[in-house]
């Protein structure tokens, strides 16, 4: 099981608007870790209720990501 502060960098790298960093993060994930960031970082995206900066950064990730 991830730790917190596993974690925590996981979205840091995943939000950091690095698009070569998103991909290798993402392309370590399983399947099932893929699936479930994808779909958060979709939610990120375009629910409201997201900080500005917290929706753009998930665009970005999803860009990098082919998505």
């Amino acid at each position: 099981m991830a730790t917190t502060d596993d974690l925590d960098t996981l979205w840091d790298q995943l939000l950091s608007r690095d698009m070569a960093c998103i991909q290798v993060v993402f392309s370590a994930l399983t399947p099932a870790e893929q699936a479930a960031v994808l779909s958060h970082l979709q939610r990120m995206a375009t629910e409201s209720g997201w900080h500005t900066e917290q929706s753009r950064s998930a665009q970005i990730a999803l860009q990098a990501l082919g998505e």
